[in-house]
């Protein structure tokens, strides 16, 4: 330069570099610069001083951002060296770390590039060539601040041995020479050695000594591998979570806990890696070198491999660890669908030792997540199919929603599908369809199903040979399909094969087998019925004797100690049943009891268990029976109690139609019992469970609310929450959305059910909920005897509830189920022969029909009632059917004789009393509660006899009919009210209103339901026999079905006339259900409804009408509890104009 530099600096920008690549490989925590220059003292002796950049991240791209600057005095040596430097540490550093590369340049070469930036090639490293970008700058001495500091180099002992300690280590990398190894391992030894406990630079010294200890373990030349992970473990606790090299130390331990691994298959050091490497890349920026090298294949891929290698257990700490992998498994994560896979797996084997429906939800998101998430061409899909399929499969066990079995056979098909012969899992595959197609025909009877099953297990046995480690499972499923197949068709050989299986099977299995003890139960019941055939003693001592096995092999509370106490029950009843020892009926009994309640099995087991019980006590006269059905009413209950929506309630209830006798039987029981006030009990909790289920949501807190207002406050907010519509069916195609939506409601039922026993435990709250007591029950009757008809196998009677005092029985020996089906049957018969006749024709078969109802059940009721309890003529009764009696017009009860002196007709049941219907007792109860309150009247009139195109066909009165309701219905009428212990008539008026035509819509009735009290509709009504839940009125657009109805809460709403076909027929399947649209009604709010038994005639139902609100109103008084008279004044009125089939037809239910 021409210029002289004299008195001048340098302003030297560090900017970046690029292909930083450490010679040791180790991952640094940062990289630096470091320029030395020499500098001339006083005493003419030079003193060398080093600048260091700032620490920067190394990227994943191996570059290094700095943009840091220093400067310099043109005044120093001719020569700068430079140095690119690894760091080990973040912020205290333990001597200069190790040397990537280092250049010597001159003053005047960095000062040959302007203003502009520039590179500096370093010699290769590992083939590659780090570049450094710098821009020099000459500075005026004005210009001159500092920027940086100079600083002399410390050398002291630590510093030096450090440093040597790295200089051999990248020598040992680089050469494999093990003495270089030896004298790195040496140095860091030694420089640990000084940086005693307390020492700030400790962890450094570990880490370093550590991972110097690692790389020779990795290549052999070091041995002990216990001793690095402690120094990485103490390095880890020196530097905890803030520390700025706290994810380097986590890095560090995680590797040498794989290494272990790797080498000694320790699967604790596995896991612990894969929790650390959760800690780890939450906190490791991305981008940066650390995060791009814990995230490549060597590092969190290999930790989730590994994992996935694992056996799946069942235990909390094994799904600890699934669920540890799953977090490293984020949506995008090629791993995600085996991790699912396995925490799936995992929860299912937990359930299945505990019990515990949580897991199993979960197991099943897990399952669906994964199969989402797997392409139909992915070769794993097959496995994921039969884990979602198993899944399924356990929760129809457990919960007995046929939707999960036919699904899970439909998964197992495409598992199949995808594992042809030659698959390595083709025996599988067939193995599981097998067992599911036998459970399904368990359920169904198809014996297709039952075929096929045996057909698949015996082809997957043939694919596992003896020595096959999974023979035993085959033995023992196929066992199971041919005893399956014994039990419903009696093939013999079916049975003897079915045992010789399972002995093969058990042979197989250890003590120790997980699944043991259900081929010991399974064993159990094959000789238990072989018993029954040939009555060879040996075969039922053994099957008590491998039951009792199988529950000493199981813990307390696993979910199978239910089946094991069933089949033990099985084994003590088959040898009462040949030996007649009381104490094997003993035994047995014991056993049901501890069956039906144990606590982790799911109903439907323990259910089908207290069925059992039942017939078990019923046919050797038992004391235990009542206890029995108790139990079963209470088991049903909660099942159904866990279903979201009303139809999945009623699949659920339909599922055990072999016991829909179960509250007949219950009465009769008690009856026989001389326990007449348990048969109530018992029957009034068999009945109508779902109105009552649903009823319990809507339970007045009003004095719960002024004594416990935090309580009650929750109770109505998970009442609330419950009460909302769920949804009308399970049969949605997005099954995902399904499940979370039931387990959802469960949580919130499980809630509930917390707060209700809270409650419980408040002074005065102790029976808050609780199945209603007898004398809970005999409110029902406070105006009025009900009468309770009992259709049972055992015995046909009815209990009358008086007004006060205890139930009477009245036997009817003239009638049994047979005779009262057959009665049913003709009734329907003769009703539908009826409406094709004129009106002017006799009804014969009506008359002699209603004349069996008079003598064989009604006659011996009214002596009762008459003779000893003394009721007065034209009284008030309420008319309680059960079963069959549900189908039969008990009101229309008539002698149809003349009296004997002649003077006129002997009387007939609706001559002596005033009929109404009572769904159940409790119904009426809830109702008569519901009345205290009452609120200004309001009459609307709704009338649809022109549906749309399609939908039914034109009724032409409608109109008139709504015209001429609307003109009885007065504008102002007298109201009772209650003031004090007085009650007394205020005038009111009425708010009338009509709607019909285009307005009739199913919005606009629905609201109508809402704003009005009093509610008269004229329209097409329809009975749904396949879905009772659809039963519906016909209006304009949409029709307005039962489920519509259930979903409203008007508890202010009195009174409903349901001038329509059909409503108030209940199902045929469930009648004790009591499912219909009057019944809706009635739940949703209205006290008094009167309904139809089957199709009304348009042309006569103008006459009723135009009778009963003439008598409604009689008097200028609106009120709803006349509404039982008027009908029976009504139909006395029309004797003449009306046909007695349509007189029948109109009944009233509710107060």
């Amino acid at each position: 330069m021409s210029v002289s530099l004299q008195g001048r600096y340098i302003k030297l920008e560090v900017i970046g570099a690029n292909n930083v690549q450490v010679p040791s490989c180790r991952i640094p925590a940062g990289i630096y610069v470091s320029i030395i220059v020499d500098s001339k003292r006083r005493s003419r002796r030079r003193l060398r001083r080093r600048w260091k950049s700032e620490i920067g991240v190394l990227s994943s791209d191996e570059s290094v951002a700095w943009d840091d600057t220093v400067t310099l005095s043109l005044d120093v040596s001719p020569q700068i060296s430079m140095q690119i430097r690894a760091s080990f540490e973040s912020d205290r550093m333990l001597g200069y770390g190790e040397l990537v590369g280092k250049f010597k340049i001159s003053r005047n070469a960095l000062l040959n590039h302007g203003n502009e930036p520039f590179n500096i090639s370093f010699p290769p490293v590992r083939g590659v060539r780090p570049c450094l970008t710098l821009k020099a700058t000459v500075l005026h001495p004005g210009d001159y601040q500092d920027s940086a500091l100079l600083d002399s180099m410390t050398d002291n002992r630590i510093v030096r041995e450090t440093d040597a300690g790295h200089e051999r280590f990248a020598a040992y990398v680089t050469s494999g020479t093990v003495s270089h190894l030896n004298d790195a391992i040496q140095h860091f030894q030694s420089v640990l050695d000084q940086c005693q406990v307390d020492h700030p630079d400790r962890a450094g010294a570990l880490a370093n000594l550590a991972w110097a200890c690692l790389e020779g373990y990795i290549q052999n030349d070091f041995q002990d591998i216990n001793s690095v992970t402690s120094l990485f473990r103490e390095a880890l606790a020196l530097r905890p979570q803030g520390h700025p090299d706290h994810l380097s130390s986590i890095y560090h331990l995680t590797e040498a806990l794989n290494w272990r691994h790797d080498y000694q298959h320790t699967s604790a050091d596995i896991c612990e890696s894969a929790q650390l490497y959760c800690k780890l890349l939450p906190l490791c920026p991305e981008g940066t070198y650390l995060h791009s090298i814990a995230a490549r294949a060597n590092g969190v891929d290999y930790v989730i491999d590994e994992c996935n290698k694992l056996s799946v257990e069942g235990s909390d700490e094994g799904i600890n660890i699934r669920r540890v992998v799953l977090k490293l498994c984020p949506l995008g994560n090629k791993h995600r669908p085996r991790a699912l896979d396995k925490l799936g797996w995992a929860l299912r084997s937990r359930f299945e030792q505990r019990g515990s429906t949580d897991d199993l939800d979960e197991s099943m998101r897990c399952h669906r997540e994964a199969v989402a998430l797997c392409s139909e061409a992915d070769s794993e899909r097959y496995h994921y199919l039969n884990n979602l399929a198993s899944s399924l499969q356990s929760r129809f066990d457990h919960q007995g929603n046929h939707h999960d079995l036919n699904d899970a056979i439909s998964l197992y098909e495409e598992a199949l599908h995808l594992c042809p012969v030659e698959h390595k899992s083709h025996d599988s595959s067939l193995n599981n369809l097998g067992l599911a197609l036998s459970i399904r025909f368990n359920q169904c009877g198809d014996v297709n199903d039952i075929n096929r099953s045996i057909s698949l297990q015996r082809e997957a046995l043939t694919l596992r040979p003896p020595g096959h480690p999974y023979r035993d499972y085959t033995l023992n499923n196929l066992a199971l399909a041919l005893k399956v197949r014994y039990n419903e068709l009696d093939v013999s050989k079916d049975l003897n094969e079915a045992i010789d299986l399972y002995r093969n099977s058990l042979q197989l299995k250890q003590h120790d087998h997980p699944f043991r003890h259900q081929t010991l139960y399974s064993l159990s019941s094959a000789l238990s019925s072989r018993f029954m055939q040939t009555q060879k003693n040996e075969d039922v001592e053994e099957a008590i004797r491998l039951c009792q096995e199988s529950l000493e092999a199981l813990p307390s509370l696993h979910p199978e100690r239910c089946l094991s106490y069933g089949w033990l029950q099985e084994a003590y009843l088959c040898r009462y049943r040949v030996q007649r020892k009381s104490a094997d009926l003993s035994l047995a009994v014991e056993n049901f009891r501890l069956a039906s309640q144990h606590p982790t099995q799911g109903f439907p087991d323990r259910i089908w268990t207290a069925w059992r019980w039942i017939v078990a006590a019923e046919r050797h006269g038992h004391a235990s029976a009542l206890e029995a059905y108790a139990t079963f009413f209470d088991l049903f209950d909660r099942h159904l109690a866990t279903r979201s929506s009303a139809i999945s309630r009623r699949e659920a209830a339909a599922t055990f139609h072999h016991a829909r006798s179960a509250p007949v039987d219950a009465g009769s029981c008690g009856i026989r019992g001389d326990n007449l006030r348990y048969a109530v009990e018992l029957m009034e909790r068999g009945r109508g469970q779902q109105w009552s289920l649903a009823s319990r949501l809507k339970t007045p807190v009003e004095d719960l609310e002024s004594e416990h207002p935090n309580l009650a406050h929750r109770f109505l907010e998970l009442s609330k929450c419950l009460s909302e519509p769920q949804g009308s069916t399970v049969s949605s195609t997005d099954r995902a959305t399904t499940d979370r939506a039931e387990t959802h409601y469960r949580k919130i039922t499980e809630q509930w059910g917390t707060v209700v026993a809270e409650i419980r435990n408040q002074k005065g709250f102790s029976r808050f909920l609780l199945p209603p007591s007898y004398e809970e029950l005999q409110v029902a009757a406070r105006y009025g005897p009900v009468i309770i008809f009992i259709a049972s196998q055992y015995s046909c009677s009815a209990i009358i509830v008086p007004t006060s005092g205890e139930p009477h029985n009245v036997p009817l020996p003239s009638i049994s189920v047979t005779e009262l089906k057959n009665l049913k049957d003709r009734f329907a018969r003769a009703i539908r022969e009826a409406s094709w006749m004129s009106p002017t024709e006799s009804r014969t078969d009506l008359i002699v029909l209603s004349r069996i109802i008079w003598d064989n059940i009604m006659l011996p009721i009214v002596n009762v009632l008459e003779h000893v309890l003394k009721l007065k003529r034209h009284s008030r009764i309420w008319l309680c059917p059960t079963a069959d009696f549900t189908s039969i017009p008990l009101h229309a009860a008539n002698p149809f004789l003349t009296k004997p002196d002649s003077s006129g007709k002997e009387p007939c049941l609706e001559d002596l009393y005033i009929c109404s219907y009572a769904l159940t007792l409790s119904a009426l109860v809830r109702s008569r509660q519901m009345m205290k309150k009452r609120v200004p009247p309001s009459f609307v009139a709704i009338g649809q006899g022109q549906p749309r195109t399609g939908k039914s066909k034109e009724l032409l009165t409608v109109d008139s009919e709504i015209e001429l309701v609307r003109k009885l219905v007065p504008a102002m009428v007298n109201r009772p009210t209650v003031s004090g212990d007085v009650q007394q008539l205020v005038p009111v008026t009425v708010n009338r209103s009509a709607i019909s035509g285009d307005a009739a819509t199913r919005a606009g009735t629905l609201q109508a339901l809402e704003e009005n009290n009093w509610v008269h509709l004229a329209c097409h009504g329809k009975q749904d026999h396949e879905q009772p839940y659809n039963s519906h009125f016909v209006m304009k657009d949409e029709p307005v079905t039962l489920l519509d109805i259930m979903e409203k809460d008007v508890p202010h709403a009195e009174f409903a006339f349901l001038s329509a076909c059909h409503t108030a027929v209940g199902d045929k399947e469930t009648p004790d259900e009591v499912i219909h649209l009057a019944a809706g009604l009635q739940f949703s709010g209205f006290k008094s409804v009167i309904g139809t038994l089957w199709e009304v005639n348009d042309a006569c139902v103008e006459h009723v009408v135009r009778a009963f609100y003439e008598n409604m109103f009689k008097g200028g008084v609106m009120n709803c509890t006349r509404a039982a008279w008027a009908l029976n004044r009504a139909t006395h009125a029309v004797k003449t104009k009306v046909p007695l089939e349509q007189r029948m037809v109109f009944i009233h239910v509710g107060v």
